[in-house]
């Protein structure tokens, strides 16, 4: 199978071409950190022509898009929306165009309309339901991050960690997440693309752990991976998801079931951001 992954570079994209390769998959990757030529907002864009015209499954990643501290900042400006928008039509008009079969890459934050990102993967919703293709629902995946301006929470704190021997907080960190580590994500795409023909389109594909965590805990754990490491909470609240909690569809668990716990998945992160260095 030939695969296309828009943003392969992305905290998703890059473990998931690993696993692909790994799995026997000839990858296409597209992302525009590697190649300016490789950006989606290019309108009759000839090199993502030719790469969705010759795939056999696209996995729609590429979004503009960060961690909390991205999103407070910037997901309010013309720019923000301006970038998803755009790239969002060029990808679905080829998609269309081809007939291709993909996923496209949502979030738990899709209903939350106060919530610019949060909208602008609802319309990404409604496009791939006119294709036929499959939504998917990310919640909080975490993995190797290239682009430390967009970096999430667990990079943040472990760069904290590492650097500064404390990891001030954004929040009070009384909210509740649900994370997932990027391998297990990888597993359950491949996953969802061998049954793509099969799948249910009125379910709701929600890939998550199925366990909360507030975001203290998960400065407390990580904080106990290195010595003499001070966890120090803001007063603030959340505001990007305003403490808003939805609860996750367990519909994909029928075909899938994540494997690594929290706990070893922050110390494979903690691990793989020391190789790096």
């Amino acid at each position: 199978m030939k695969y296309l992954v828009l943003g392969s570079s992305g905290q998703v994209g890059y473990p998931l071409c690993n696993y692909l390769r790994n799995n026997n998959h000839e990858v296409i990757e597209f992302d525009i950190v590697e190649d300016e030529l490789e950006d989606l907002r290019i309108k009759n864009n000839q090199l993502l022509q030719k790469y969705i015209k010759e795939c056999d499954f696209i996995f729609f990643l590429a979004f503009d898009v960060g961690g909390s501290r991205y999103l407070a900042k910037y997901q309010h400006t013309y720019n923000f929306l301006h970038n998803n928008i755009l790239l969002m039509c060029n990808t679905f008009d080829l998609i269309k165009k081809y007939n291709k079969p993909f996923i496209f890459a949502s979030s738990q934050m899709s209903n939350m309309s106060y919530s610019p990102y949060g909208v602008a993967k609802a319309v990404g919703e409604r496009y791939t339901a006119s294709l036929n293709g499959i939504t998917v629902k990310f919640w909080n995946v975490y993995g190797p991050e290239k682009d430390l301006e967009k970096s999430h929470v667990i990079t943040d704190f472990i760069l904290k960690a590492k650097n500064d021997k404390k990891i001030t907080m954004l929040t009070d960190g009384t909210e509740s997440r649900q994370f997932l580590h990027a391998d297990d994500c990888s597993e359950c795409l491949v996953i969802l693309s061998n049954l793509y023909n099969s799948l249910d389109r009125d379910e709701e594909y929600h890939i998550t752990n199925f366990e909360w965590n507030t975001v203290l805990d998960i400065a407390n754990e990580l904080a106990s991976n290195f010595d003499n490491v001070e966890v120090i909470p803001a007063l603030s609240k959340d505001m990007v998801q305003k403490n808003k909690r939805n609860e996750p569809d367990e519909y994909i668990l029928n075909f899938w079931k994540p494997k690594i716990t929290l706990k070893d998945g922050i110390r494979k992160i903690i691990l793989e951001m020391k190789n790096e260095n």
